[in-house]
């Protein structure tokens, strides 16, 4: 099943079908605030919601205030600090403070051309920054002048606290090659924390829907699937099979690309021959260092689940922590 990967996605389909949608961002926080500047929900004009903007705390206000900016046609300017004496009143019981800006999407607020372009790119996997003036006055996509903010996965205010930049970078990917126990295990746990997973592996009845229901799959060898899939900056690639007919061509794509996260499943011997097979193909130290062999972090795992859980918490310290 095809899912929608984020709020302009998600905005952008409710308006096909439609409804009315306003998009409500992060644009800026205090203290200890549930999420981060950029963090996106949606509503739609029935009421229906998507995404977060403080884990559950202000939700519920934010729709209403969302729903009136529909119908007013012009964006909202929110804050919610701690509530006041009741821990259930609209307020952030974790301490910190939060601005949200609302926008219906539309008339008075981000115009329609915007929304469908920014998802085109998303879909394209392309970087782009959106500026908005806090007053409405300025609705824009760019690619130039925000290097450092791309590198940084960082949107923010600019110094005079009047254009907000929300940085949409390519949603996060996941490469799997190898459809076995701990890739079935890896990849509802890796959707959750917001990669979209692919699977590939030639064996059809290994990468089945039936054993993958929720992940892109491709029963090709890994060599053409991984060069027709793409590998880029924002893909973690793991590799599961065992197997060096299947694991090593797509370890050759891997080190040639920017890839965040290269993992590969194996005992030390294991990766001590591969290690070897990699140095015979060309590759050099510090590149073939590159690939966490044995994949995971050492937490003790033992079994799939717990392999996969030691995974996914590899790739987010490399992401986070680089």
């Amino acid at each position: 099943m095809q899912q929608i990967s984020g709020a302009p996605e998600q905005a952008l389909a409710w308006i096909k079908a439609g409804h009315g949608a306003a998009l409500a961002t992060v644009i800026e926080t205090w203290g200890s605030a549930p999420r981060r500047v950029g963090a996106q929900m949606v509503v739609a004009s029935d009421g229906s919601m998507e995404g977060s903007v403080s884990g559950g705390c202000v939700e519920g206000a934010v729709v209403l205030e969302a729903l009136e900016a529909l119908e007013q046609g012009a964006p909202k300017l929110l804050e919610y600090g701690v509530s006041d004496g009741d821990a259930f009143a609209v307020g952030l019981a974790c301490g910190g403070t939060i601005r949200v800006l609302v926008e219906p999407v539309g008339t008075g607020g981000m115009p329609l051309e915007v929304l469908e372009q920014l998802v085109a790119a998303r879909a394209a996997r392309t970087p782009v920054a959106y500026e908005v003036a806090l007053d409405g006055s300025h609705h824009a996509l760019t690619t130039d002048g925000h290097a450092e903010r791309f590198r940084m996965d960082r949107s923010g205010l600019d110094e005079e606290g009047a254009i907000f930049t929300a940085i949409h970078n390519p949603p996060l990917r996941l490469v799997v090659v190898g459809a076995v126990h701990i890739a079935q295990a890896l990849v509802p746990m890796a959707r959750i924390a917001g990669f979209d997973p692919v699977v590939i592996d030639p064996r059809e009845a290994f990468g089945s829907p039936a054993r993958f229901p929720d992940a892109t799959l491709i029963n090709d060898w890994p060599d053409a699937a991984l060069e027709a899939a793409g590998v880029d900056t924002r893909t973690a690639l793991v590799l599961l099979t065992h197997d060096p007919k299947l694991d090593d061509p797509a370890l050759h794509i891997g080190l040639r690309t920017g890839a965040f996260y290269i993992g590969a499943l194996g005992s030390g011997r294991t990766h001590r021959a591969r290690v070897e097979r990699l140095s015979a193909a060309g590759f050099d130290p510090h590149t073939i260092a590159r690939i966490k062999g044995p994949v995971g972090l050492n937490i003790g795992a033992s079994g799939p689940a717990e392999i996969a859980v030691s995974i996914l918490a590899q790739m987010i310290e490399a992401l986070r922590m680089p």
